[in-house]
Parts: structure tokens; C-alpha cells; sequence
């Protein structure tokens, strides 16, 4: 690469990435940098000089990364981005807490160039952002938790196929270019333009390997039962995704039950843990079935909302297991409806059944696996609306 592109590609970093990004980043509450202030830091950008892997060193004492290396987000790349959408570059998509900066399509396309996105993912991008930034999902409260938790996305329909997100073995790992970098791009975004960097907006205390990236979609064709976004009320053949407030997950080895119900005595040990967040503070958890496992309660005459029942009545923690001071701090503070009429003998992990969600994903292999969300935080589908190329070519003529 060389020196002019490296400017150019600073100066779209500056300019399309994000918003109050320049200078020192200082406390979450500082000021944003002041028009002036901004020019007279452009200026200095655009005379950088140096090596790639100079110019990698200095996007992170910048924050303006995830920590690993980016795609410089010159202005020829983040136009090719902006291709799979038919949608105004300067358009405001939503304003990300907790700086409350401007996410306008073009900062979208430029962290989806910096994390590896293709223009076809620019669309799945726009529904996760509309539901994070929905007022149920509390985005403001997970940005800047001591929690772990972090965005989760799952996608259904026809678009995982068409754009190539796994469903199927590995599908919360690594490799996949449509997991990894639609789910990268959102932590990029949420750091660039929200101001959620680690140790200044972020205090979580930990912190998980999914904040980095946590996407995938349901695996439709190998589940029993209807998928996801048909149970939020959407058609069969639309596309959605759904955000979750993910905090870990927890693989549920179970190799040896031949029945449903032996099965869900396996899932529910993993949910009575007086520590979860779904325990103290109630949300809405996630059990990701794998095929195996959910033929296996299929065939034992268990769908989804007998699942649902089973786990409501059998997962819970007696009382007597939470520490007095946890009982007295927490559970009667964040969940007293359940003690309206006298302490209860054991304490549920949802408040109501359909709280907990159930998904097949995942390919060979009797693993399925729980994941503890946030607890302060409800999950959003949102359609993903996919341009036709006309309508593409339509909007670029009135430019």
C-alpha cells in the first residue's frame, strides 16, 4: 500500500467510520471534538506515513479497533459497500449509545469494510443495528454493563443462504466469513461510532470471546419444529434477525439419554445456577439445540412449548440456596413479583415459559448449548429488507 492510499484511507476512517473519534478519548462523558478541532486533526491524518503494519499499530493506540487488523476503509471500498444497498449515504440509521453518535449508512459500510463484510451483508447489518438500538433491547445498559454481555445475533430465511452464514457444524465458531465479519462489523460500529472500548464506555469485568463476534442463523432445514422468526409472527420465507444480549455459553454434553425427558434433565442442570443472570435478575435465555438432540425429543413427543413447560417446572432453584444477602439485594429488588405472596420455595429461571428461546443450529454431534443473556434486556427480530438491483440503479439516479 502505498503513502497517498494510506492517507486516503485514514481520512475515510476519520470521516466515514465513526464519530468522535479524533484526539484522546478520555472519559465517556468528555465533549466530542469541535468542527475546528476536527479539520486540524484531518489535516495531521491525511500527512501519516507509514507501512501497513504501521499504520494497523496506529488505528489501535487510536481505539479504532477490535484489537485485530482492519480493512482500510478507503472511499472506493466503502462505495463498493454501499452498493448492496439502496439507501443515502449521509442517512442516519440510528444514533448508538452511549456517545449517541450519528450511524449513518456510510460509517455502516465503512466498519463492514473494516471488518471483512461483503455489499450482500450490508442488509442483515441494518436489521441487527435497528434491533439493538430498539428501546427493549436496552443497548445503552449493555454497552456499558460490568456484565459480559454482548450482541448476539441469530438470522433466519433465505438470506443465510444466499449470503453464506453458517447454520450447521461450527456455526459459533470460527471461519465463516459471514459470521465472523456481519457480527465484527457490529462491535466495530459499537465502538467507533457508540464509544463501547473497554476500560471507558465498556466496564465489563471480563468482557467474552462472543463481544468480538456472535452471529449465525438457525438451522431451518434439519429442526422439527417452526423456526424463530415464524414464532415472532413473521412468513416462513421472509428474512429477519433476531439480537440477543449474550453473556457465554455453556456446551450440554448428553451422548447416553435415548429419551426427551432424559434430555431435558441434562438441559436443566445447566439452568439452575444460582449465579446466571436469567436466575437473579429473570430475561430471556437461550437453548440452542443441535439436530441430534432435538430428533431425539421430537420423537419423544416434545416440540417446542412442551419443552418450554418442562424446563418452567422442573429447572428451578430451591430459595434456600441463594445467600440471604442475595435474596434480600437482588432477587427481591430486580424479580419481586415472585415474592408477592410470601418467599417461594423454588425460583424459576424465566418469569414466564415462552421467555425461554429454543433454536436448532449446529451440524453432528449430541452437543446442544445454553446461553445466559444479559437479564435487563428483551430480544428483537427485525425483517431484513433486501434491495432489488433496480431499485439500486433508481435510487443512484437521483443522486
Amino acid at each position: 500500500m502505498g503513502e497517498e492510499e494510506i492517507g486516503r484511507a485514514v481520512e475515510a476512517v476519520v470521516e466515514a467510520a465513526g464519530s468522535g473519534l479524533i484526539g484522546d478519548r478520555g472519559a465517556s462523558n468528555d465533549p466530542l471534538p469541535q468542527p475546528g478541532e476536527q479539520k486540524k486533526e484531518l489535516e495531521r491524518i491525511l500527512h501519516f506515513q507509514g507501512s501497513e503494519e504501521e499504520l494497523y499499530e496506529w488505528f489501535l493506540t487510536q481505539g479504532w479497533t477490535d484489537g485485530l487488523p482492519v480493512i482500510p476503509p478507503t472511499p472506493e471500498r466503502v462505495e463498493a459497500m454501499l452498493s448492496g444497498i439502496a439507501r443515502r449515504p449521509e442517512e442516519v440509521l440510528r444514533l448508538i449509545p452511549p456517545r449517541w453518535a450519528e450511524l449513518t449508512m456510510e460509517k455502516l459500510a465503512a466498519n463492514a469494510v473494516m471488518a471483512g463484510c461483503t455489499p450482500e451483508h450490508m442488509p442483515v447489518l441494518i436489521a441487527a443495528i435497528e434491533g439493538l438500538c430498539s428501546p427493549p433491547f436496552n443497548l445503552f445498559g449493555i454497552q456499558a454493563t460490568t456484565n459480559p454481555a454482548g450482541p448476539m445475533l441469530v438470522v433466519n430465511g433465505p438470506v443465510a443462504d444466499r449470503v453464506g452464514i453458517q447454520k450447521g457444524v461450527g456455526a459459533l465458531g470460527s471461519v465463516w466469513r459471514a459470521n465472523v465479519t456481519i457480527g465484527r462489523a457490529i462491535r466495530l460500529a459499537l465502538i467507533n461510532v457508540g464509544g463501547g472500548l473497554p476500560g471507558d464506555t465498556d466496564r465489563a469485568t471480563h468482557g467474552m470471546p462472543g463481544k468480538l463476534s456472535f452471529c449465525f442463523a438457525e438451522n431451518e432445514e434439519e429442526s422439527p419444529w417452526e423456526p424463530l422468526h415464524v414464532e415472532k409472527g413473521l412468513s416462513r420465507q421472509a428474512s429477519a434477525v433476531t439480537v440477543f444480549s449474550a453473556s457465554g455459553t455453556l456446551n450440554l454434553l448428553d451422548q447416553g439419554s435415548l429419551t426427551g425427558e432424559g434430555l431435558l434433565k441434562t438441559f436443566a442442570s445447566a439452568l439452575q445456577v444460582t449465579g446466571t443472570n436469567n436466575i437473579l435478575l429473570g430475561g430471556e435465555p437461550v437453548l440452542i439445540i443441535c439436530p441430534e438432540h432435538a430428533s431425539t425429543l421430537s420423537e419423544g413427543g416434545f416440540d417446542k412449548t412442551k419443552i418450554r413447560e418442562w424446563l418452567f417446572d422442573n429447572a428451578r432453584v430451591p430459595l434456600k440456596e441463594f445467600s440471604q444477602d442475595n435474596v434480600r439485594n437482588v432477587l427481591r429488588k430486580r424479580r419481586p413479583h415472585l415474592f408477592e405472596q410470601g418467599d417461594p420455595q423454588t425460583v424459576s429461571l424465566v418469569d414466564r415459559m415462552e421467555d425461554l428461546v429454543i433454536v436448532v443450529v449446529g451440524g453432528p454431534g449430541k452437543h446442544s448449548v445454553f446461553v445466559p443473556t444479559f437479564g435487563a434486556s428483551h430480544s428483537v427480530t427485525t425483517p431484513i429488507e433486501e434491495a432489488a438491483p433496480e431499485s439500486k440503479e433508481a435510487d443512484k439516479g437521483k443522486e
